[in-house]
């Protein structure tokens, strides 16, 4: 579960930092021709869904987030590789990451802006980043055999010769 506390301290760090001391008072930078710097606030979940001024959504959308971090350590608990806990991790530490914003503003912090010809991405941060990287990782190697012979194969789908 390191890789869970790196992205919470690493997402909860840069947030501190832009809402305390780079974004006091709110501005775009402009860092290079293609990325900026830029407060927003998502009250909702990716690119801005489920978007409202309810008080009780960041306490539903926490809510769903957290089971389906515990489903996650369960599902990582079962298979015991260190991908999958590296994977979770990185989800597991992103999504506690927009939890304590939601939590704390009733909204998850995003700054950072890719943009080109015109089009910009939709602002995100660090804890999006962890989330994104560790659903990769899950990808690639979740259902993968390695030496250990762990896997995620049924038995029952396998063909027996």
């Amino acid at each position: 579960m390191a890789t869970a506390l790196l992205a919470l301290v690493l997402d909860q760090g840069t947030k501190w930092w832009v809402l305390t001391e780079l974004m006091d008072p709110p501005r775009l930078i402009p860092v290079s021709s293609f990325f900026n710097l830029t407060l927003g606030w998502n009250r909702g979940v990716s690119f801005g869904l489920l978007s409202a001024d309810h008080p009780a959504l960041p306490w539903l959308l926490s809510s769903l987030a957290l089971s389906v971090v515990a489903g996650l350590i369960v599902w990582m608990a079962r298979d015991g590789r260190p991908w999958m806990a590296a994977s979770v991790g990185f989800i597991g530490g992103g999504a506690l990451g927009n939890v304590v914003d939601r939590l704390r503003h009733g909204a998850v912090t995003d700054f950072l802006d890719f943009h080109a010809a015109g089009y910009h991405w939709p602002a995100f941060n660090l804890a999006d980043s962890a989330i994104f990287v560790g659903v990769a990782m899950l990808l690639l190697v979740g259902g993968k055999n390695e030496a250990t012979g762990a896997g995620t194969r049924d038995p029952v789908l396998r063909a027996e010769p």
